[in-house]
């Protein structure tokens, strides 16, 4: 799950992060689909969307943009009304995974999404869910998918917002105010302004998703899972040791059951290139 967001940085710094971001994504291959309940509602409400409308879900030319290991590619390919199809992803790990999960005849691109190597008005829809807040500047995305769109191609991406993961946030404040541990996220305003200055008429859409976890514990193991570990420059260099982590768990809230909630505050962007 991409849950980051980072202010642009040096060209070098910028290439490490990215290196770091496409490894803990490919060590997490394996694990991702089984712990993404997440990605599957955000990236399911899009394809729902997308079904709804009176065109149906037909399109020539298909790009899942930061396709992970290709679970909506291959929703895709089972339409069966899509002539080329194509999933793209910063982590080799992912694509590999996606490869032999997926039916012939998908293109698996290892590739920067803010560098496409695409040519221009070549695809129909572009679909991203949950990959963008993994970027320097979204901006340079957007710049990318519309240059790659055909004249009444779609886009449509998902993303998350400033206060997901509030509750983690504020246990780990509580028992380890030195040190960050949970990634930050773009403001819903800031989200905005960067999308209307590229797609002036642009959609957005949000709202808040509640998940279950049995512990918080539980939690930090799916966001392992994912690998969606925290990444920022406030981290510890070292492993965080046990007491903290325990400290962190008596601060987390509770439901009267003893389970705990998480809070994902959760973004929609739509937009058609008249």
């Amino acid at each position: 799950m991409g849950v980051i967001s980072f202010a642009p940085e040096t060209a070098g710094a910028s290439r490490t992060l990215k290196s770091d971001i496409a490894r803990g994504f490919g060590n997490a291959s394996g694990s991702y689909d089984s712990a993404s309940r997440l990605q599957r509602f955000m990236g399911n409400t899009m394809l729902q969307k997308l079904q709804s409308r009176e065109e149906g879900p037909f399109r020539s030319s298909v790009l899942d943009l930061g396709c992970g290991t290709g679970w909506f590619t291959r929703k895709f390919a089972d339409l069966g009304r899509v002539e080329a199809l194509a999933g793209v992803d910063l982590s080799a790990g992912m694509l590999e995974q996606a490869r032999e999960s997926g039916p012939d005849g998908i293109s698996w691109i290892v590739a920067d999404a803010e560098h496409l190597p695409l040519p221009d008005d070549s695809v129909d829809l572009i679909f991203s869910n949950l990959m963008i807040q993994w970027c320097d500047d979204p901006r340079s995305v957007l710049r990318e998918c519309l240059r790659v769109l055909r004249s009444g191609g779609s886009l449509m991406i998902s993303t998350l917002l400033d206060g997901t993961l509030r509750e983690l946030k504020n246990a780990w404040q509580a028992a380890d105010p030195d040190h960050q541990h949970v990634n930050q996220f773009e403001t819903e305003l800031g989200l905005q302004a960067k999308v209307r200055a590229e797609l002036s008429d642009a959609s957005i859409e949000t709202r808040t998703i509640r998940l279950p976890y049995d512990s918080p514990m539980a939690l930090a193991g799916e966001l392992r899972h994912l690998g969606a570990g925290f990444r920022g420059g406030g981290r510890r260099k070292a492993v965080t040791a046990p007491g903290r982590v325990r400290a962190m768990c008596k601060q987390y809230p509770r439901e009267p059951d003893g389970s705990i909630m998480a809070s994902y505050e959760a973004a929609w962007v739509y937009w058609q290139k008249r």
